[in-house]
């Protein structure tokens, strides 16, 4: 019987900590989680910063939108390994953000709002891409193998 212990410190899962380890020091990865942080952050407080608090529907859906994208940002730079599987949900957020000012009930779609939710919208977007194949390519990610062959790790 195999005890969690022993996964723990099977050789393919040390390997593949050590590539998402190095994946994550690498200067355009830290460059992503910093501006998706700043993105997240730049999101909750836009309604004060551009001027639109005064709509309380985009304001609130800003404010949370904003902390999660930023701690999807804290979580990519502090535990890349365990936090790129989740690394979909930026890019998810970075559509919401666009089309939100439209969608959100009352009429939230002045052009502060558009324009600020667009721009950061897409940034958001983009790095949650970028930072999704960051976990594909660098990282080492590989689809499993086909029936009959076997990993190049186990031969």
């Amino acid at each position: 019987m195999t005890h969690p212990a022993d996964i723990e410190r099977h050789p393919d899962i040390a390997e593949m900590r050590t590539r998402y380890e190095i994946a994550a020091a690498s200067p355009v990865a830290q460059l992503m989680d910093g501006l998706t942080l700043l993105s997240g952050i730049y999101l909750a407080l836009s309604p004060w910063i551009v001027g639109f608090n005064g709509l309380a529907g985009i304001t609130l859906n800003n404010l949370v939108t904003g902390l999660c994208v930023a701690g999807l940002g804290l979580g990519f730079s502090f535990a890349f390994g365990r936090t790129y599987g989740i690394a979909w949900c930026a890019p998810v957020l970075g559509v919401w953000t666009i089309v939100a000012p439209w969608v959100i009930s009352g009429d939230m779609s002045t052009t502060r709002t558009i324009w600020s939710n667009v721009i950061v919208g897409a940034l958001i977007c983009v790095l949650g891409l970028a930072t999704m194949s960051l976990a594909g390519s660098r990282a080492g990610w590989r689809m499993a193998p086909r029936m009959g062959q076997r990993s190049e790790s186990r031969r």
